[in-house]
């Protein structure tokens, strides 16, 4: 069994499983949800339809992740699908008197994540049976989305989006990467800029009778309370003062 090295990220540890699917557009739908979270390794095993990754429905519901489709294995067992994996874990709403412990979508990513040496599957059932006894007797583990338990019900992609979107976050932490092209990634105003501002806010404010200098009260107080809340940038500064300005010249005319 070739396990992977403890530098190997999750993205290229996990496979997504797929026992016994009957609509070529659910495998369609769960190509789109596992390639939107990074991932790739899709195995079917005994699909209704022996082309079903290949026929048209498949392929309008994976929306553009034709390469996760194009490269899913079809397999004849559970045995097959698991073949070089330690780890595998069982989805289902399902809960059995005898199963393995059952865990959350988000435990088991933590899991996967720092245990660097698993090599995991996610196995998920028929559309309308789920998964079989004897194949979640196979696994370390059966996940449970706790969904409302008035309507649990979640469909096979809706599923395996869940599943995924926790591994994804997992891998990543919670630093989020930004296109540095999009909002205003502006230099944040230092204490004197700042400072400068509210003097000559305060002297627009007054020249127009907004605030009454020999009673001020605690207008300007609370204006400086709000624009902490707003991490001021250097421009964002300079638009003020800039308005402020205006505002005395047209006072003086």
């Amino acid at each position: 069994m070739n396990l992977p090295q403890t530098d190997t990220p999750l993205f290229n540890r996990l496979r997504f499983v797929l026992v016994e699917t009957s609509r070529p557009g659910n495998i369609g739908a769960a190509a789109r949800a596992i390639k939107n979270m990074g991932f790739s390794e899709l195995v079917l095993v005994n699909p209704r339809f022996a082309d079903a990754a290949q026929q048209e429905e498949a392929v309008a519901f994976a929306s553009g992740a034709n390469d996760v489709l194009a490269s899913a294995r079809i397999v004849g067992s559970i045995e097959e699908a698991l073949l070089d994996c330690n780890y595998a874990a069982a989805v289902t709403a399902r809960l059995r008197e005898f199963s393995p412990p059952v865990i959350s979508p988000r435990t088991l990513a933590t899991r996967l994540n720092e245990e660097t040496t698993l090599r995991a599957a996610v196995v998920f059932g028929n559309e309308r049976f789920g998964l079989p006894n004897e194949i979640v007797e196979k696994c370390n583990v059966l996940i449970n989305i706790p969904a409302n338990p008035d309507y649990s019900s979640l469909n096979l992609a809706q599923a395996i989006q869940v599943v995924a979107y926790e591994a994804r976050m997992a891998s990543i932490g919670e630093t989020l990467a930004v296109n540095p092209t999009i909002g205003f990634q502006g230099e944040a105003a230092g204490r004197t800029q700042i400072d400068g501002m509210y003097t000559h806010l305060e002297q627009a404010l007054v020249a127009i009778d907004f605030l009454d200098a020999d009673n001020p009260k605690k207008l300007m107080p609370r204006l400086k309370r709000l624009f902490s809340r707003t991490q001021l940038e250097t421009e964002e500064v300079n638009i003020l003062r800039g308005i402020a300005k205006q505002i005395l010249a047209k006072c003086k005319k």
